[in-house]
């Protein structure tokens, strides 16, 4: 059978469509944390959002596993109609400080299980909000690695680390950048801020020693003249009393 041009074009259309929702929907289907960054240090709530990839089948659960090599002392959850959380806690090696206390003890584990008709359709998504602190301040990013369960037994293992220079993984585990917290105000003109309070403390003191010398000069001036006055009125009733006497005679 003898193909047409039009045919052939159609053909190459049709599979480079395919072509393109073949790589596109995976990548829209990842379970990712949302927003994908955060402050180092801070507190912050983030979301765990969820598409349902399959045609036919509806998500039932989501376990998200914290890294414990960076366990966080603070982790809720908010609560979310239709849908059960569990949080399991493992034994830190190293005691955590938080508030001047010792943790011995994190969130290693959560686990969202739906209740009777609550589930993630087919084309639908959902978001599982949880708050966590304080954020390490020694890494860049942290990883939460997920397993999304259907309700036809299946289960997507949302498992895999990027690396840099790779292509990104089929299974990407959600991941949080985590940002340096920006330098305090005057940490860069601190030096400045320092030499110019130091060199207005010596112009203060050298504006207390002069008006101190001021002040000196000046009181010592009065001393000089009040003597000098006495001095005067005594000459003065000198001359008079002399004048007086030599008209006497």
């Amino acid at each position: 059978m003898r193909i047409t041009p039009a045919r052939r074009i159609a053909g190459v259309t049709a599979a480079a469509a395919t072509a393109v929702i073949a790589f596109a929907v995976p990548a829209f289907a990842h379970v990712t944390v949302q927003p994908g960054t955060a402050q180092q240090g801070d507190y912050t709530a983030v979301a765990f959002r969820v598409p349902d990839e399959s045609d036919t089948a509806s998500t039932v659960k989501l376990e998200v596993n914290l890294p414990m090599d960076h366990p966080m002392a603070s982790v809720r959850v908010l609560p979310l109609p239709g849908w059960t959380a569990v949080l399991e806690k493992s034994k830190l090696d190293k005691p955590l400080k938080s508030h001047g206390q010792d943790i011995t003890e994190a969130v290693s584990k959560i686990t969202w299980t739906a209740d009777g008709s609550a589930k993630i359709a087919p084309g639908q998504f959902q978001e599982f909000k949880v708050s966590l602190g304080a954020l390490p301040a020694d890494t860049d990013k942290l990883t939460f690695k997920a397993l999304q369960t259907y309700d036809n037994g299946d289960i997507v293992r949302w498992i895999d680390e990027a690396k840099e220079g790779q292509a990104e993984p089929a299974h990407p585990a959600p991941t949080l950048t985590l940002t340096k917290a920006p330098a305090a105000a005057g940490d860069h003109h601190g030096g400045a801020v320092g030499a110019a309070s130091a060199g207005a403390s010596q112009d203060d003191k050298a504006d207390n020693q002069a008006a101190k010398s001021s002040d000196s000069t000046a009181r010592t001036l009065g001393v000089v003249g009040i003597v000098v006055g006495v001095i005067g009125a005594a000459l003065g009733v000198a001359g008079l009393r002399r004048k007086s006497s030599g008209t006497a005679s």
